[in-house]
């Protein structure tokens, strides 16, 4: 049987969040599920029609995480990784978490857990990610700072 690979010339743009919390001045990171369970990711999807980037990540997070908070409306990178025969490319942004809903669209197939960021790193699947997480504690911490 001859298989040809997947289109990867199908592009799919997505966005997502880093949600993230500061506890006893150490970052911790919510990683949710993804839909079959089988690995851990951030909250990420589809940019619907009408919305940023920015918007649509903020969407995402509610609808997949159960959470609120607020957004860093500057791109701290993007990613790539291959899904439904083409590549996903994810703009991320970062959010500092300020609700946790006890009841969310998506919480009847989905997990979340907050890990200290090194541990984070370490869970999720795309090098991609991995990489961003590498970058992003100096962005939270001087973001952190009381302005001048």
């Amino acid at each position: 049987m001859n298989i040809e690979p997947s289109d990867q010339s199908i592009y799919y743009p997505q966005s997502g969040v880093i949600p993230y919390r500061i506890v006893n001045d150490e970052i911790e990171i919510l990683l949710i599920t993804t839909n079959n369970r089988k690995h851990w990711t951030i909250p990420k999807g589809l940019i619907d029609d009408g919305f940023s980037s920015a918007e649509a990540a903020v969407q995402e997070a509610y609808e997949e995480a159960g959470i609120k908070g607020e957004l860093c409306e500057a791109s701290v990178g993007r990613y790539q990784y291959h899904k439904w025969g083409g590549t996903c490319d994810v703009e991320v942004f970062l959010l500092a978490v300020t609700q946790l809903l006890d009841h969310w669209p998506e919480d009847y197939f989905r997990e979340r857990v907050w890990k200290h960021l090194d541990e984070a790193r370490a869970m999720v699947k795309h090098k991609g990610l991995r990489d961003i997480l590498s970058q992003i504690a100096p962005i939270i911490y001087d973001a952190q700072r009381p302005s001048q």
